[in-house]
């Protein structure tokens, strides 16, 4: 298929191409590259590959490359609620506005997967499992552009969603403000972290895993289409103090303070079931330990401070 990828460079994007392109497909990614990494250039020596520079809000420039795609993946976001209140006017009109826009553009023939957050389901209570059912309460401005772009892609032909965990895991662009790969950058730098909240519970996956979904949505299209998929790993609903543990075990001189006084900004409490996406095929493999060691390999590597306030 030749696939869209909007957002192309960025954390998820840049391992996406890598996984889209190894299953034989053609791959053009736009992206502003606003970051100043180059996490593509590994893929110019494959002629099944293109890379397009520019923004995902420019209609005419957008119009082109949807006419050329079988299938779009919109990846391009202003990620995280922090991000997001930064700027609320630049959050709306990629997160929200964007996507209106490629849905407009292209026909009904052409296949949207398109990635959302599992925090659309906001303060559950952490005790019960949420399935694709369960009521969508998000508490950050990134959730709500995230959610009413979901809503709009369902009401459309020929689309899926996917409601990803947190996800973790080493890529060209890399982040640190993701849950995993921050308290295993915490344990290999600082040697410890102060934790709000220790109870609070997340969905997590590895970056590959979702790379892999996005593949096998492409290919089992059509029994998917018109719904929505949880998309995490089973044996990481877990919670934060929990997850410090499992980084303790890898870096034993870690130290993790437990507060009772303050509070994490971020009040999502939820576990996630993922067995409708396990009926339709697909299931994470790749576990939290596993991705742990990978990230404590990675950053040996990173020059200090880099990509911190990614």
């Amino acid at each position: 298929m030749r696939v869209l990828v909007t957002g192309g460079a960025g954390y998820l994007g840049s391992i996406l191409c890598e996984h889209l392109l190894d299953a034989g497909h053609r791959v053009t990614a736009l992206d502003a590259l606003q970051h100043g990494v180059p996490s593509l250039l590994q893929l110019c020596a494959n002629v099944n590959f293109e890379f397009v520079r520019g923004d995902a809000r420019d209609a005419a420039l957008l119009g082109r490359l949807v006419a050329e795609a079988d299938a779009i993946i919109p990846l391009a976001a202003v990620v995280g609620a922090p991000a997001c209140d930064r700027d609320p006017w630049l959050a709306t009109s990629t997160n929200l506005d964007a996507v209106r826009l490629l849905l407009r553009l292209r026909s009904p023939s052409q296949l949207v997967v398109y990635p959302t957050t599992n925090s659309g389901y906001g303060t559950q209570s952490g005790d019960v499992f949420c399935t694709e059912e369960t009521p969508l309460e998000p508490i950050s401005l990134y959730g709500r552009t995230k959610v009413e772009a979901e809503a709009d892609v369902l009401a459309s032909p020929n689309a899926i969603t996917l409601r990803l965990a947190t996800v973790f895991g080493t890529s060209p662009r890399m982040r640190l403000d993701l849950l995993v790969n921050h308290f295993v950058y915490a344990a290999a730098t600082d040697g410890y972290l102060v934790l709000f909240e220790q109870e609070f519970k997340r969905n997590f996956i590895h970056i590959r895993d979702v790379a892999d979904c996005f593949v096998h949505c492409l290919a089992n299209s059509k029994a998917m289409v018109g719904r929505a998929f949880n998309a995490g790993l089973d044996a990481a609903n877990i919670s934060k103090g929990e997850l410090a543990a499992a980084v303790k075990v890898q870096v034993p001189n870690f130290h993790v303070v437990f507060s009772e006084i303050g509070s994490d900004p971020d009040k999502r409490n939820y576990i996630v079931s993922n067995q409708r996406l396990r009926e339709a095929g697909f299931e994470a493999r790749r576990s939290l330990d596993e991705g742990i060691r990978e990230l404590l390999r990675a950053y040996r590597m990173l020059p200090l401070g880099a990509f911190r306030n990614a």
